[in-house]
């Protein structure tokens, strides 16, 4: 089914798509581990709209993409409406994703709203800008995706920035957490996905790059040094230098836990932990 990329039965999203057996491979799991994302925790409500934030990042094209093709396929029953926050980064590029957006005929709104200035006013010098712009960012798409009747933000978070948003809070927050695949706001009246929960960044990388998307990066937070996420980052990396595949692996952890062997009493009840009857586990009368 994926397979079929010629002539009118093609998205324009993949138009100039190569043409190669490994970037064939790469867009099918890519796409197929969207898919399992989605069915797996449940994120489709056949008629719902979701509001796909777009930021013009390698992760985001890759989501809106996997969408697309899924929705394309007729597998995935669901409205989509593509967003972008322009928060008045000094330099933003404005018209990239309008006429990107527009030449692929995908639906989308254009939001712009000046938090950077906020940013830049309250944050002291030497502090990171993440935390506020993000709170700032999440709370206008949130606004945007009840004024467009959208039940879900759907987000390009993908599988390493869930393993370093896990270490981050171990090693910094002293707590088992990380970004969940699925979530309801804090207002309770909008999901958040992340469909990209099992994709790897560097397949995120690979597919923007083959299909040479045109890519915004973040200069606001990309001109700061020492964030605790590039340094979680660094560590990942050189595990994964050193042992293939070990992000896998952690991440394989973090969809398998055993409550019964941490040591969280409001997970696991080891107060009212008991051993059998002794008669009972022996077979006796």
């Amino acid at each position: 089914m994926l397979d079929d990329d010629a002539g009118d039965d093609i998205h324009p999203l993949f138009y100039g798509a190569p043409a190669t057996t490994e970037f064939r491979k790469l867009r099918k799991r890519i796409v197929r581990e969207v898919r399992e994302a989605v069915e797996h925790y449940g994120m489709v409500e056949r008629g719902a709209r979701w509001l796909v934030c777009l930021s013009g990042g390698k992760d985001s094209y890759t989501l809106l993409a996997a969408l697309t093709e899924l929705q394309w396929r007729g597998l995935l029953p669901v409205e989509i409406l593509a967003c972008n926050l322009d928060q008045g980064q000094p330099g933003f590029p404005a018209t990239v994703l309008p006429e990107f957006l527009a030449r692929m005929g995908v639906p989308h709104r254009i939001e712009y709203r000046d938090t950077y200035s906020i940013v830049m006013d309250k944050v002291p010098a030497g502090r990171t800008y993440c935390a506020l712009c993000s709170r700032l960012r999440r709370g206008h798409l949130y606004r945007v995706a009840r004024e467009e009747r959208c039940s879900a933000v759907v987000l390009g978070h993908h599988r390493d920035d869930i393993l370093e948003t896990f270490f981050m809070n171990l090693f910094h927050g002293g707590r088992l957490a990380t970004m969940p695949p699925k979530l309801v706001n804090e207002e309770g009246d909008l999901f958040v996905y992340r469909p990209l929960a099992h994709v790897a960044e560097a397949d995120c990388d690979r597919f923007a790059r083959a299909m040479a998307y045109p890519i915004i990066p973040c200069d606001l937070c990309g001109s700061q040094d020492g964030l605790q996420r590039q340094q979680v980052k660094a560590l990942l990396d050189g595990w994964e230098k050193a042992h293939p595949g070990r992000r896998q692996k952690v991440f394989r952890a973090l969809t398998t836990v055993r409550p019964s062997h941490l040591l969280d009493p409001d997970l696991f009840d080891f107060a009212g932990l008991v051993r059998p009857d002794p008669a009972l586990r022996d077979g006796g009368d």
